[in-house]
């Protein structure tokens, strides 16, 4: 899953350390979120929608996979 994260929080001029200590949770958590290392929980999106004041899907972008040939 892509998202948009690092993006929106840079326009913020928000560091990692200052977006984890507002979301309770660890730089390193932003870190992987941001570099698609990590999946957030429907909660911790939730959380982070709102605070951005936006919705899940501006931030973060789920791209389904191919289908393969075998499938179908």
């Amino acid at each position: 899953m892509k998202n948009r994260l690092e993006e929106i929080r840079r326009k913020q001029g928000m560091k990692q350390e200052e977006l984890a200590d507002r979301l309770k949770v660890s730089r390193q958590t932003i870190g992987s979120l941001e570099n698609g290392r990590y999946n957030p929980s429907i909660i911790l999106a939730f959380k982070i929608a709102r605070f951005f004041g936006m919705s899940i899907e501006d931030i973060f972008i789920y791209e389904e996979e191919q289908e393969d040939e075998n499938d179908k």
